[in-house]
């Protein structure tokens, strides 16, 4: 913070800190030295007020980033337990129709476990090999759209080797959970998720998939559906550009993040 700024929330400016030069007496000098005082006292105030908030502010981040991680120790272990149980009744069933669907249960949310845990394990982790990472994350949710009857919905990774910062990796790992999960919803076919270098703002990750093409003219920051809402606040996080267009061979929908 400047001595300006400081001068400003302690409701001073320069001009009002010096007499003007000129011929000078005790006096003058003796009420220059008090407003000097003056003005360090309410600088040391407005200085401690500013630390204080800073501290608050970083005992609140800190609980939060503990309230997160203990939200997520505690969903993963639902999970883990959810599982358990749903094994334990399909070893118990005596009827062998029960028993395959409990079967196929305990699988389909274990995989919901992976794809989760996947996109939170890199918490401390100063740099990911991005590439592995999508490759890992997109056979999880291969797993799970297969376990779902749908097999013709294979998910394709392509994908140059890069290593980026857990700092942009997270984000562009919600990013793509996100998309997976509406071209699943929504398209048809397959599912290519690429990576690769863009020119202009370094690198460009899309997510693209067979379905039905979007309406001319289609704004993603008009839509309301908390998916799209995800994906542009952590495209802002990462100082991305979103941009939407038609999938290869002018079929389906693209959504593209440019990143740097």
């Amino acid at each position: 913070m400047t001595i300006e700024h400081l001068l400003h929330r302690a409701g001073l400016t320069s001009n009002t800190i010096f007499e003007s030069p000129g011929r000078r007496t005790n006096a003058s000098y003796e009420r220059e030295l008090t407003r000097h005082r003056c003005t360090e006292r309410l600088l040391r105030d407005a200085l401690a007020r500013e630390e204080a908030l800073l501290r608050q502010k970083d005992a609140l981040i800190q609980q939060q980033e503990i309230l997160s991680k203990e939200s997520n120790h505690r969903l993963l272990n639902g999970l883990q337990m959810i599982v358990s149980l749903l094994s334990l009744q399909s070893r118990a069933s005596t009827n062998a129709e029960a028993a395959s669907q409990l079967a196929v249960a305990a699988n389909r949310v274990a995989t919901i476990e992976r794809v989760h845990w996947r996109l939170h394990y890199l918490d401390g982790v100063k740099a990911v090999e991005f590439k592995q990472y999508l490759e890992d994350l997109c056979r999880d949710f291969s797993t799970m759209l297969h376990s779902e009857d749908r097999p013709e919905q294979a998910i394709v990774v392509e994908a140059i080797e890069i290593k980026l910062l857990t700092a942009t990796a997270i984000p562009l790992g919600f990013i793509v959970n996100e998309l997976i999960t509406n071209a699943a919803k929504y398209g048809k076919g397959q599912i290519t998720v690429r990576l690769e270098a863009n020119p202009v703002k370094g690198y460009a990750l899309s997510v693209a998939n067979d379905g039905p093409v979007l309406p001319e003219g289609f704004d993603p920051a008009a839509c309301k559906g908390l998916g799209m809402r995800i994906i542009r606040s952590f495209v802002q996080q990462i100082g991305g550009e979103l941009r939407i267009g038609r999938g290869d061979k002018n079929q389906g929908a693209r959504y593209t993040v440019l990143f740097s």
